[in-house]
């Protein structure tokens, strides 16, 4: 399969990437206190084979910290264990992208450091539980409406977290604008409810993610700034609407404005749910002018049979990687892949983590 495109080389912005495979965000919360260590650098040097490594969840501020374990970025300590990661990926000739993900609404104090809040466009809780290793599972709270101030604040917040991704050897960030949290959060009416102007119309609830991408844009570069988006997803309690194709198209139409590099688009439906149609997807990728992710459940056939029709530009593999860090030879040969353990996904140590 070596002469098939997936495993032709692929420019994003100013990058030239090996081969089209993603490895896809995911949260894997091995990071005591929050900070990057030498294991999560075992970690993503063993998968650095990928064209492009996405990185897990990475909070942007204390407020964003709402997972036990997760990475910010927003810290000296956090800039410099994620450098240890960065270099580990970059001697491994690979590319790496920082995915700052605030989780608003998803989250509980019991996971937060002295002083942080859990704060949401709406004062409406997410459903479902949240695990805090000092409480168990408890209920999520109901957020604090985000004032004015606050919303300036995010975004300031993400505009610092680039800079601290390019001062870590990041060779750019991926805003994570999906699966119920923050951004997502302002784009779905279940967690939107505001009636000023960051609620109710189209154009009102993509401000958050327009704003944010234009700052991340502004301190280091659109050519460094993708985004993922969740058109129809249902995670952390969202819920698709009448105006949900409207919203999207309108939303890459801004960020076209805004010049990122690429959006990235989620579709969980090969794990139960509600599938993104083949309509909206054509549309977005006609709309947008930059680099088309695509993920979902691939293989190397199905990757290849949807780059070569123009689909998109590059395909993320997410739970794949988990268990099988020399997942793109894999795909090369067609090697059968070693199945993950769920039991291990979200636990400390290195065990379900960097086995080879």
């Amino acid at each position: 399969m070596t002469d098939t495109v997936l495993f032709r080389p692929m420019t994003l912005g100013e990058l030239t990437l090996r081969n089209r495979i993603v490895m896809a965000p995911m949260t894997r919360s091995r990071a005591d206190g929050n900070v990057p260590n030498a294991l999560m650098a075992q970690y993503y040097g063993l998968r650095a084979e990928a064209g492009l490594i996405i990185t897990e969840g990475t909070a942007p501020s204390p407020n964003g910290l709402g997972y036990a374990r997760i990475p910010g970025l927003f810290s000296e300590a956090q800039i410099a264990g994620w450098r240890q990661i960065t270099h580990a990926v970059h001697e491994a000739g690979g590319r790496i992208y920082a995915q700052l993900m605030h989780t608003g609404r998803v989250g509980h104090p019991a996971n937060l450091p002295a002083g942080a809040r859990i704060v949401a466009p709406s004062a409406t809780a997410a459903p479902g539980e949240m695990w805090t290793d000092l409480q168990g599972l408890q209920a999520h709270p109901v957020p604090e409406a985000m004032s004015e101030a606050d919303i300036a604040t995010a975004i300031d917040e993400f505009a610092q977290a680039c800079r601290n991704a390019i001062t870590a050897d990041f060779d750019g960030v991926e805003l994570h604008g999906a699966n119920g949290y923050l951004i997502d959060q302002f784009l779905n009416l279940a967690s939107n409810q505001r009636a000023d102007r960051w609620g109710g119309p189209i154009e009102n609830r993509i401000r958050f993610a327009v704003e944010v991408a234009r700052a991340a844009a502004g301190a280091i570069g659109a050519n460094r700034v993708g985004m993922r988006i969740s058109p129809y997803g249902v995670f952390n309690g969202m819920v698709p609407d009448a105006e949900t194709d409207a919203l999207y198209l309108r939303l890459a139409e801004a960020l076209n404005e805004v010049g990122l590099v690429y959006i990235h688009i989620v579709d969980h439906s090969a794990m139960g749910t509600p599938p993104v149609s083949a309509e909206l997807k054509a549309l977005l990728r006609a709309t947008f002018r930059g680099r088309y992710i695509l993920s979902g459940g691939y293989d190397a056939q199905r990757a290849n049979a949807d780059l070569d029709a123009g689909k998109g530009d590059l395909v993320a593999f997410g739970r794949p990687f988990i268990a099988n860090p020399d997942l793109v030879g894999k795909l090369r040969t067609g090697a059968p892949f070693r199945a993950p353990d769920p039991d291990t996904f979200y636990t400390p140590g290195p065990e379900g983590y960097v086995d080879l």
